[in-house]
């Protein structure tokens, strides 16, 4: 029963919070509405997906996942939130990921769930990312999530699961990473709720590294707003992901910048000074779990509020890109890669006027992973490749070979990985006729 009204307490809220950011900005006129999409990929704890795509989408659009709260819906974050409104405005697309099980609370407790690619709702939302990805130009350096309560909880585990995907997020009265693990099918932490698990700054940490064991590139940026009076996910938790997140990223507790943007706001930075450090984080003093959601600060964090794609900075790991020439190099692997066992290539083809999107799934239907591939085809004559997302791509037409980025260089037995290009063409938008992996014929669907 204390579970149960708990989780109520945590909706209505919620609930409260988003119908009143809802009175923040203005709402421009619009033919764009909120889609429903189906079939979007590998969902194994059945979400529905809802996309809103503007009627002006930047040349390379930004891409944010926005996640609700128990008891929540996609919908309800639709028309409770500024977040769509402002991508009228600035171009990027928008999921709202929406949970079916009966409390409607995203799945942030499970074994499953927090460890990269072991099943449950960060896959399905993962799939719906790629979805995107697939049909539009997004931006690789401007892909971001935000949520509230659940929703704030499920933005730590997204960020901590695939920092190669996620390069910042916004979580508005949530707990760090791995704090509301439970055993035996439990939704509900009541001691991480009551802000009774302390850890240090390494701990923190090591729960995320050891989610995603061996990656060593950059950390997504994270944004934390918390209001000190927090019945719900009490206060402990803000300081707790600020540990988290500044030990992700290699920095000192102690802020280098500290203001107050409106009364009763502290806000502090870590590891810079201006709006793009690497953690800022957003005390509220006196506010309750019903917090208000400020969309706009959020998305300028985020880097969401132009619609032009951001420099990538020259300190970290290079991002992949849309454009053939400064996407990354594919990871080093022999100057053959090894042959492939068997595969299966799903080539999907969205077309209009003078243009095409291509859709390509590889699965490794053999018994062991391969470790480095490539994918060679032909395109049909008259279509060009323009630019493309999970792989690099040369030549951009006639004989292509699509190699691995850093990030997906293993597909694991049974496994899979969606690669996608833009292409221009001719009137001619067949598909190639056939595909060969490392060498290897692939059985074509």
């Amino acid at each position: 029963m204390k579970r149960a009204i708990r989780l109520w307490c945590a909706a209505l809220a919620a609930t409260v919070l988003t119908a009143l950011a809802a009175l923040s900005l203005p709402t421009a006129a619009s033919a764009a509405s909120l889609t429903e999409v189906t079939n979007f990929g590998a969902n194994p704890s059945n979400l529905r997906m809802y996309l809103y795509v503007p009627d002006r989408v930047a040349p390379q659009p930004g891409l944010l996942v926005v996640v609700h709260y128990c008891t929540g819906s996609g919908p309800a974050m639709y028309s409770g939130t500024q977040y769509a409104r402002l991508a009228d405005q600035y171009g990027y697309i928008v999921i709202y990921p929406s949970v079916t099980r009966s409390s409607q609370c995203f799945d942030v407790y499970s074994s499953q769930a927090l460890r990269r690619g072991g099943g449950s709702d960060p896959v399905g939302i993962m799939s719906m990312v790629e979805y995107v990805r697939a049909r539009y130009s997004v931006d690789p350096t401007r892909i971001a999530a935000t949520g509230t309560s659940s929703g704030a909880m499920m933005t730590n585990v997204l960020l901590g699961l695939y920092p190669d995907v996620f390069r910042a997020g916004a979580a508005f009265a949530g707990v760090p990473f791995g704090c509301f693990a439970t055993t035996g099918g439990s939704e509900w932490n009541s001691e991480c709720a009551n802000g009774q698990i302390i850890r240090t700054p390494q701990q923190w940490g090591d729960l995320v590294r050891n989610a995603y064991p061996g990656y060593t590139g950059p950390r997504p940026r994270m944004q934390i707003w918390h209001g000190t009076n927090d019945e719900i996910l009490r206060y402990p938790n803000f300081g707790e992901q600020v540990k988290q997140w500044t030990n992700l990223h290699g920095l000192s507790q102690t802020p280098t910048f500290t203001d107050s943007p409106q009364p009763g706001y502290t806000r502090t930075r870590y590891g810079g000074s201006g709006g793009d450090a690497p953690v800022e984080a957003i005390s509220m003093q006196g506010v309750s779990h019903n917090l208000p959601v400020d969309a706009a600060q959020a998305i300028r964090f985020m880097g969401l509020d132009s619609t032009s794609p951001t420099p990538t900075p020259t300190t970290t790991t290079p991002p992949p890109t849309h454009t053939p020439s400064p996407t990354p190099s594919p990871t080093p692997s022999p100057t053959t890669p090894p042959p492939a066992a068997g595969c299966r290539v799903a080539y999907e083809v969205n077309a209009w006027n003078t243009g095409l999107t291509a859709s390509v799934t590889i699965t490794n239907t053999g018994g062991t992973a391969i470790n480095g591939w490539n994918l060679a085809f032909t395109l049909p004559t008259g279509q060009t490749i323009t630019n493309g997302w999970n792989a690099t791509y040369s030549p951009t037409s006639g004989a292509v070979t699509a190699r691995n980025v850093s990030y997906n260089s293993t597909i694991a037995a049974n496994g899979s990985v969606t690669i996608g290009f833009q292409a221009n063409h001719s009137g001619n938008t067949a598909s190639p006729s056939s595909f060969t992996l490392n060498g290897a014929p692939c059985t074509v669907t």
